[in-house]
């Protein structure tokens, strides 16, 4: 299995839909998509086997793919759909409160550049209510960073890691995310990303405001922030039309094509594994 199929718990989540071993998921035979672009739904350098399955989240991303020239998608719809299909909400619509804000981070390879304290006072000017600021794992890490957040008031989380070469993945990370959004009124970032997303199909009002700040050696073949914001208009802002965010985030999550256990099993090259609950 490649090891991003292990990112978020993402393979955990599908062997739990199937009715396998969650906790030991079997091989996929593919690569998964693991969280939202505005490319193929995978790194703009990405290399792959040949003929191997990519499973991403909708058609939008077999059909970028295919005009960079590759070939072998199947969507599926997104890991977040599933999960929050076997999840049912536990805490009452009318008992959420405040935003959980998403500052944008960088990864293991590639740091963030920005001025956080910026980032705060534009926060305290939109935000009304408590505000939880969620940090990578490695922005949490790092006292200096996580103290600006913590000395202006906010309360400060992370989900855990993603992991890295199958070692260190959090498989509770998803459902960690799950429960910090159900219990939030609002979801917001500094740029339009997978969290915003999860966030808007948890029930969550989606803005994304503020500074995007700058990840280093940022690959241009995206578009960066201002092909986002042209595609994406509507979710930008500190105030967003809530049907309208539904419906794009319905399309961007791959809702409609979301399959059942049987067909996973069959993609996934599941068909022999058996039941180990």
């Amino acid at each position: 299995m490649h090891h991003t199929n292990h990112f978020y718990g993402h393979a955990h989540i599908f062997a739990r839909y199937c009715g396998l071993d969650r906790r030991r998921p079997p091989r996929i035979n593919g690569y998964l998509q693991h969280g939202w672009n505005a490319l193929d739904g995978f790194g703009p350098r990405e290399k792959y086997v040949p003929a191997t399955p990519k499973f991403v989240w909708t058609d939008t991303m077999r059909r970028r793919g295919w005009a960079r020239g590759r070939r072998d998608y199947y969507p599926i719809g997104a890991p977040w759909l599933y999960l929050t299909q076997m999840e049912p909400p536990a805490v009452p619509e009318a008992e959420r409160e405040g935003t959980i804000w998403y500052p944008f981070h960088g990864w293991e390879r590639q740091h963030v550049n920005g001025d956080h304290q910026r980032l705060i006072d534009e926060i305290r000017e939109v935000e009304r209510g408590p505000v939880t600021v969620c940090l990578y794992w490695l922005e949490f890490g790092e006292p200096g960073i996580r103290s600006v957040y913590e000395d202006a008031g906010f309360r400060v989380i992370s989900h855990g890691a993603r992991g890295w070469m199958k070692k260190g993945t959090d498989p509770l990370f998803p459902h960690r995310q799950l429960a910090e959004l159900r219990r939030h009124r609002r979801v917001a970032s500094n740029r339009l990303s997978t969290a915003v997303f999860h966030g808007i199909a948890a029930g969550c009002e989606p803005a994304v405001y503020g500074d995007p700040m700058v990840l280093a050696e940022e690959d241009p073949m995206h578009g960066g922030v201002a092909r986002v914001r042209r595609l994406w208009p509507e979710l930008h802002g500190a105030e967003v039309d809530l049907v309208t965010a539904r419906q794009i985030a319905a399309e961007e999550l791959g809702v409609r094509y979301r399959v059942s256990p049987e067909e996973i099993r069959t993609v996934f090259g599941w068909s022999g594994e058996t039941n180990d609950l």
